[in-house]
């Protein structure tokens, strides 16, 4: 039996369940966006639906064991935490640069800040469980007896 990752348990189980939320919520937020008004704001559109692909990555990269996933988690965490900074700041600047909304506009008040707040603690959660990802096997192995 492979090991479970020491990120998926306790904290690690609750982020994962709202990566998992944010993920069907700006998936279906995104889709909707792109099909029936693509036109009228591409870009923030097109960022909803990149949002929407980081939060399955990161809710997958939390979840499967091993020092490659825990990378991939803390590049796509780190990511997002640039992406919430960098698009809610622009939105509250230059209104014109967002005509409609995106999951981190305005540091995700639509979404009750859970965008600006989940990457923070993400990587707390990354940050405290460093020693035992570094530790795990980058993939699983079987050991004799099992």
């Amino acid at each position: 039996m492979a090991n479970r990752s020491s990120l998926a348990t306790g904290v690690g189980r609750v982020l994962i369940a709202v990566y998992g939320i944010l993920a069907l919520a700006a998936t279906g937020r995104s889709v909707v966006q792109i099909i029936e008004k693509f036109s009228f704001a591409p870009f923030a559109y097109t960022l909803s639906a990149v949002a929407a692909v980081v939060y399955i990555v990161a809710m997958i990269a939390l979840i499967v064991p091993g020092r490659a996933w825990y990378r991939v988690a803390c590049v796509t965490i780190g990511f997002e935490m640039a992406g919430v900074l960098v698009v809610g700041t622009l939105s509250l600047v230059d209104r014109q640069l967002f005509p409609d909304d995106t999951v981190w506009s305005y540091y995700g008040l639509g979404y009750v800040f859970a965008p600006l707040v989940l990457p923070i603690a993400g990587l707390w959660w990354l940050r405290k469980h460093h020693r035992a990802a570094a530790a795990e096997p980058t993939h699983a192995t079987v050991t004799a007896g099992e």
